[in-house]
C-alpha cells in the first residue's frame, strides 16, 4: 500500500509516513553511491600487486571516478530540473551499478580506470539532487535530521563495499567481490525507486528558473556558502587519504596485518551512521555554527592518534577521524540546504563538486607523500588541510543566519 503524501505545498514533517518513506530511499540510494564508489579502496595494495603499480597509480581507480563524479555533479542539478529528479536518480543509481559489473570483467588496468571513470559520470545524478530534493520537500525543523539519516546510509555503504570486497579478495577475488556489490546496487535501485515519492517542490522547470551561471553568481555572492563549498574538498580529501594509505600501513610492519583483517577496519563506519544523525539533531538544536568547529577539531586529534605504533591507537584513532568527519559532513551539508536560495540542486551540486574533487586531488596526492615521507608525512599534510578546515569553521561562527525558506 502507498503511504500518501502530505497536501501539496506542506513540507514534510519528521514522523510521518512519507519521512519515513523518504529516508528508507535515501538510505538504500547513499548506500548504493558509497558501496559502488568505494569498494576498490582496500583493493589498492592488491590492485597495487597484480598490474605492478606504485601507491599513487593504484589509487588512479577511486580517483579517476571520483574526479568524473565530481564534473558530472555541477550538471546534475540542470539535468534533474528537466527530466525530473526522481527519474535522473533512479537512472544513475541503475546505469552505476551495471558499469560495476563490467568492471569486474577488465581485461587490464587501463580498462577498469576507464570503466570506473565512466562509472563516477554515471553516478553523479545522485548526491547533488538528493540534498536538494531533501532541503525542498524536508521541513526545516527536521532537516539534519533527515539530511544525517542520507548521509548514515552512505556510511553503511562505505563501510559494506570496503567489508565485502576486502574479505572477498582475501579468500576468492576482487574481481568477485566487485561482481556482488554491483549486484546488490541493482537491488538498491529497485528499492529506492519503490519507496521514494515524487518531488513535489523541485518539479520539473525546462528553461525556467535561474541558469548555471546565474545560479553560480546566486551562490558565490553569499557571505557563507563560498566558505561551506571549501570545507567539503579540505573533509573529504582528508577522510579518503586516510583510508586509502591506512591500509598499506597496517599490511607492512611492525603489524603486518592480513587484507581481511585491514578490511574490518570499515566496520569503523558504524559510528559514522549513528554521527551523522546524532550530529544533525545535534545541530537543529544548537545550531550549525555551534557544533561543526568541535568536530573538525575532534577530527584532528584522532589523525594524530594513528602515529602511535599500536593497533589498539591505529583503530582509536581511525575511529575518532571517522565518527568526527560524517558529522561535520552532515552539518555542513544541510548547512548548505538551509542558506542556499534557488537554484538549490546547484548549490548542493558545487558542494559535492568539491567533496568529490578533494576525494580525486588530495587523495591521488598523497600517494606521493606516502611514497616519499611513510605515515608521518600523511599526518603531517592531512593535518595542515584539516588546520585550514578548522579556521574556516571558527570563522563561519560569526556569519549572519538567514530565514528558513517555505
Amino acid at each position: 500500500m502507498t503511504a500518501p503524501v502530505p497536501e501539496s505545498g506542506a513540507r514534510i514533517q519528521a514522523g510521518s509516513p512519507a519521512f519515513r518513506r523518504i529516508n528508507r530511499a535515501m538510505a538504500f540510494g547513499g548506500f548504493s553511491i558509497f558501496a559502488l564508489l568505494y569498494c576498490v579502496q582496500p583493493l589498492m595494495p592488491l590492485l597495487a600487486h597484480d598490474f605492478h603499480l606504485s601507491p599513487a597509480q593504484s589509487s588512479l581507480a577511486l580517483s579517476a571516478s571520483t574526479v568524473t563524479l565530481a564534473l558530472a555533479l555541477l550538471a546534475s542539478s540542470s539535468v534533474a530540473d528537466r527530466y525530473g529528479r526522481k527519474t535522473v536518480m533512479v537512472a544513475s543509481m541503475v546505469s552505476g551499478a551495471v558499469l560495476t559489473l563490467l568492471s569486474a570483467f577488465a581485461s587490464d588496468y587501463a580498462h577498469l580506470v576507464a570503466v570506473r571513470a565512466l562509472l563516477g559520470l554515471m553516478l553523479g545524478g545522485l548526491p547533488a539532487v538528493a540534498m536538494a530534493y531533501l532541503s525542498d520537500e524536508i521541513e526545516p525543523t527536521s532537516l539534519g535530521l533527515s539530511m544525517g539519516m542520507y548521509i548514515s546510509g552512505s556510511a553503511f555503504g562505505g563501510m559494506s563495499g570496503r567489508v565485502v570486497s576486502a574479505f572477498i579478495s582475501d579468500f576468492a577475488s576482487w574481481r568477485l567481490a566487485v561482481g556482488l556489490l554491483g549486484a546488490a546496487g541493482l537491488y538498491a535501485a529497485w528499492e529506492f525507486s519503490r519507496s521514494l515519492p515524487p518531488s513535489r517542490h523541485g518539479a520539473v522547470r525546462g528553461a525556467r528558473g535561474p541558469g548555471f551561471i546565474d545560479g553560480l553568481r546566486i551562490h558565490l555572492r553569499d557571505p557563507g556558502l563560498p566558505w561551506l563549498f571549501a570545507l567539503p574538498f579540505l573533509l573529504m580529501g582528508s577522510f579518503v587519504s586516510l583510508y586509502n594509505y591506512i591500509g598499506y600501513r597496517l599490511l607492512a610492519p611492525p603489524f603486518e596485518l592480513r587484507q581481511s583483517v585491514v578490511g574490518l577496519l570499515s566496520l569503523l563506519y558504524l559510528l559514522g551512521i549513528f554521527s551523522s544523525m546524532w550530529a544533525g539533531k545535534l545541530a537543529d538544536r544548537l545550531g550549525r555554527r555551534n557544533v561543526l568547529w568541535l568536530f573538525m577539531g575532534a577530527m584532528i586529534g584522532g589523525l594524530l592518534i594513528t602515529l602511535v605504533d599500536s593497533v589498539v591507537a591505529v583503530v582509536l584513532g581511525v575511529g575518532l577521524a571517522t565518527f568526527s568527519f560524517f558529522a561535520a559532513h552532515s552539518v555542513a551539508s544541510s548547512w548548505v540546504g538551509r542558506r542556499a536560495q534557488p537554484p538549490q540542486a546547484l548549490a548542493s551540486g558545487i558542494y559535492l563538486f568539491f567533496y568529490y574533487l578533494g576525494s580525486s586531488v588530495v587523495g591521488w596526492f598523497t600517494g606521493y607523500v606516502y611514497e616519499h615521507w611513510g605515515w608521518s608525512g600523511v599526518v603531517g599534510l592531512l593535518g595542515m588541510i584539516l588546520g585550514i578546515g578548522l579556521l574556516i569553521a571558527l570563522r563561519l561562527r560569526s556569519l549572519a543566519p538567514v530565514q528558513p525558506q517555505g
